[in-house]
C-alpha cells in the first residue's frame, strides 16, 4: 500500500508539472504561431528561393545551388550598393552617437531650468515622431534647388549657385545620410539621457574632491557607466540603418545613377523592377547573415550585462 501511495503521489506531481508546462505553452501559442507564420516561414522561403532559378515566375524552378550568390557577388551594382551602405551606416551611427550624447548631456545639465529643459526635449525629439513619408517630403522641399537650404547657404555666402542636393551624384548620398542622421538621433538622445539620470551623483562629487575635471569625469565615469547602453544602441542602430529603405526610396529612389543605391533598394529593384526574385532572395540572405552576426553579438552583450 505504501508503494502504491508513493507511486500515485509521484504520478500526481508529474501530472501537475505537465499541466503547468502545457498551460504556459497554451498562453504562448498565439505568439508562437504568429512568429512561425510571419517570421520563420518567410525567412525559410526566401532562403529556399535563393537556391533556385526563376522562382515565382516559373512553376517548375530549377535548382542551381550557389549560382545566384555568385551572380550577386559579381554584380557591379551590388558592389556599389555595399559601398554606399557602408558609408551610409557608418556615418549615420557615428553621428547619431555624437549628437545623441551631446544633446542628452545638454538636457541633463543643472544649469538649465525645468521649463527650458522640457521645451528643448520636445524640440529635439520631434524628428523621432515624424513618419518616413513626412520626413522625406519635408527634406525634399528643403533640399530643392530653390529651397530654404540653398537660400541660407547663399545668404551666408557659402555658395553662389543652387545645389541640386538629391539629384547630383556627388552630394546625393551625403544629403540622404544627413536626413537619416536628423531622423534618428532622438532615439540615442532619449536613451542616453535616461542612462545619465541613473548615474549616482556621488561618483561625480567624489571625483571632483579628488581633483578630476569635467573631461576626466566624462571619460572615466560617464562613459563606463553608459557602456552597456551605448553598445545596445550602436548594435540596434546598425541593424536598423542597414535595413533603411523607405527614407532612401522616397527621396532619391537609389539614384541618380545608383549614387544612393543601398542594399535595401538594390534588393527591392532586383525583386520588383527586374523580377529577379531568386537573386533578390540571395541578396536578402546575405544581409540576413550580416544582421544575424550582429544580433548574436548583441545577445552576448545582453547576457554578459545581466
Amino acid at each position: 500500500m505504501k508503494i502504491n501511495i508513493k507511486l500515485l503521489t509521484n504520478k500526481g506531481k508529474g501530472l501537475r508539472n505537465l499541466t503547468k508546462q502545457s498551460t504556459a505553452y497554451i498562453y504562448l501559442s498565439p505568439t508562437l504561431i504568429l512568429m512561425i507564420l510571419l517570421l520563420v516561414l518567410p525567412i525559410t522561403m526566401v532562403i529556399g528561393y535563393s537556391f533556385f532559378d526563376n522562382v515565382i515566375i516559373n512553376k517548375n524552378p530549377i535548382f542551381i545551388g550557389l549560382e545566384n550568390y555568385i551572380k550577386v557577388l559579381t554584380d557591379k551594382d551590388f558592389m556599389v550598393a555595399i559601398k554606399n551602405t557602408t558609408f551610409f551606416v557608418c556615418i549615420s551611427v557615428i553621428a547619431h552617437l555624437v549628437l545623441g550624447m551631446f544633446f542628452a548631456t545638454l538636457l541633463n545639465t543643472s544649469y538649465l531650468g525645468k521649463k527650458i529643459k522640457a521645451f528643448f526635449r520636445v524640440i529635439y525629439v520631434l524628428p523621432w515622431m515624424f513618419t518616413a513619408a513626412v520626413i522625406a517630403i519635408l527634406w525634399k522641399m528643403m533640399l530643392n534647388p530653390n529651397g530654404v537650404i540653398n537660400y541660407l547657404l547663399q545668404v551666408f555666402n557659402f555658395t553662389s549657385t543652387n545645389i541640386a542636393w538629391l539629384s547630383s551624384r556627388s552630394v546625393a548620398l551625403i544629403a540622404v545620410t544627413i536626413i537619416n542622421i536628423w531622423a534618428g538621433y532622438p532615439f540615442y538622445m532619449i536613451s542616453i539621457l535616461a542612462g545619465l539620470q541613473g548615474i549616482p551623483k556621488d561618483l561625480y562629487e567624489a571625483s571632483s574632491i579628488d581633483g578630476a575635471n569635467a573631461i576626466k569625469q566624462f571619460l572615466f565615469i560617464t562613459i563606463p557607466q553608459l557602456k552597456p547602453i551605448l553598445i545596445s544602441l550602436i548594435t540596434l542602430d546598425f541593424v536598423w540603418t542597414i535595413q533603411q529603405f523607405a527614407l532612401i526610396w522616397m527621396t532619391t529612389g537609389g539614384g541618380p545613377i545608383n549614387a544612393t543605391e543601398t542594399l535595401s533598394t538594390y534588393i527591392y529593384k532586383q525583386g520588383f523592377s527586374s523580377f529577379q526574385y531568386s537573386q533578390a532572395s540571395a541578396s536578402a540572405v546575405i544581409v540576413l547573415l550580416v544582421c544575424t552576426i550582429i544580433a548574436v553579438f548583441y545577445a552576448k552583450q545582453q547576457k554578459a550585462r545581466s
